[in-house]
């Protein structure tokens, strides 16, 4: 497990979408998976109407008719042509922003973030010196079973199968778009694989690399820094057993818990 020093920083690429206006909150309630929140911040995801991902989004209320949309960087001009097509009648802009982000673990003012496995926040413009390095920050997302878009999500990949039907969907909220699909296989389905975190020897394994279970193929790696891999693996595959990635032995470990 990677050692956090307290209040420890990074920087995060991010692309920036507002959305503001009467109409603001009722809008994306009807868009993402997840509610607006009152205040702070929650995670969330924009659909197809086949529950593929467009885009996981952390969604920030900075007011009672402000919302800011945090996503990955190639993805902002996506998420604004999506809301922007979907709009209709709703009184509200949808427009990019430029900022840039800092996350501090540790840290208690800012916009709560959840994909790193210990407490943390997001800083808009801070100035805020950076003392992890990227690889640092992205063995913590790696342990915290987070997945990130170009990687674990793509259009091969159901919401349930990367764990966010537990932090980033709500099933009591009303509709929006995917959500038949999302609501027939968590009441209904079940998923035939989960995103899993490996541990394993030596230098990380390269993006998808096969995972192998009893000369079978049962999976995938995603990410991977050294010692650590993220992988899609078969649900049948029992949680002790011993895999192989790249002719090395690997284990399913259980993620770190969000704070």
């Amino acid at each position: 497990m990677a050692t956090v020093t307290p209040s420890a920083a990074a920087r995060r690429p991010r692309a920036y979408v507002r959305v503001r206006g009467q109409d603001a909150v009722d809008f994306l309630n009807r868009m993402l998976s997840n509610d607006v929140p009152a205040d702070g911040s929650a995670d969330a995801l924009l659909l197809t109407a086949k529950a593929r991902v467009i885009a996981p989004l952390l969604v920030w209320r900075r007011g009672a008719d402000d919302v800011l949309l945090l996503t990955e960087p190639e993805l902002g001009d996506a998420v604004r042509m999506q809301l922007s097509r979907m709009r209709f009648a709703a009184k509200c802009e949808i427009e990019l922003e430029e900022h840039a982000s800092t996350i501090v673990l540790g840290g208690e003012e800012g916009i709560p973030n959840r994909d790193y496995g210990v407490a943390a926040v997001e800083l808009l413009d801070a100035g805020v010196e950076a003392t992890l390095s990227d690889e640092e920050l992205e063995r913590l997302r790696i342990e915290a079973a987070t997945p990130r878009f170009g990687r674990e999500l793509d259009d091969r990949v159901l919401p349930a199968e990367a764990g966010l039907d537990e932090r980033a969907i709500s099933f009591s909220k009303g509709c929006y778009p995917g959500q038949e699909p999302i609501a027939r296989q968590h009441f209904r389905g079940k998923v035939n694989r989960r995103l899993r975190v490996l541990v394993l020897d030596g230098a990380a394994p390269e993006p998808e690399t096969p995972v192998v279970h009893d000369g079978k193929e049962v999976g995938r790696v995603t990410s991977a820094v050294p010692g650590r891999a993220l992988a899609y693996v078969r649900v049948s595959v029992p949680e002790d057993a011993v895999l192989d990635v790249a002719g090395r032995p690997a284990r399913v470990v259980s993620a770190t818990a969000p704070s």
